[in-house]
């Protein structure tokens, strides 16, 4: 059972969304940043403008499945992202965290980064703006 109620998003929610999609995806392709950084950086400008660019960087480590393959990085980064926009709210974060997590799985059929890249080439662009607004998402449904 929810502990929240849902709501429908509205244009203007929807447009958020897209908006972080579409800066993560640019960001990755751009080379600037890879997935967990594009990830962060969109939600971050969206929903926590206030914190400095600099906080990009916390999740450096945790491209390329934090350099083992393990954890999708773009996963790792929406982690990071509802954490630092829902700040104290420990049963929120946790929550959208899962519903991320299952979210992610359901659509790629694992949240490991070598299995992604090997059953989905050439996806992670798509997948890091993919995330981005499934976070975007989940922020404003909250």
């Amino acid at each position: 059972m929810l502990w929240f109620k849902k709501k429908e998003l509205s244009s203007d929610e929807m447009a958020v969304a897209q908006r972080c999609r579409q800066l993560a995806e640019e960001l990755y392709r751009s080379g600037s940043h890879h997935c967990a950084e594009a990830v962060l950086e969109s939600v971050r400008k969206h929903f926590t403008p206030e914190l400095p660019e600099t906080v990009v960087q916390s999740v450096s480590g945790f491209g390329g499945g934090s350099g083992s393959g393990c954890l999708c990085g773009a996963v790792s980064g929406g982690t990071v992202g509802l954490g630092l926009a829902l700040k104290d709210d420990k049963k929120a974060i946790t929550h959208l965290t899962r519903e991320l997590h299952t979210w992610f799985k359901e659509k790629y059929g694992a949240t490991c980064c070598k299995s992604i890249r090997q059953s989905h080439k050439g996806a992670c662009p798509l997948l890091t703006g993919e995330v981005a607004g499934k976070v975007a998402e989940l922020l404003e449904q909250r």
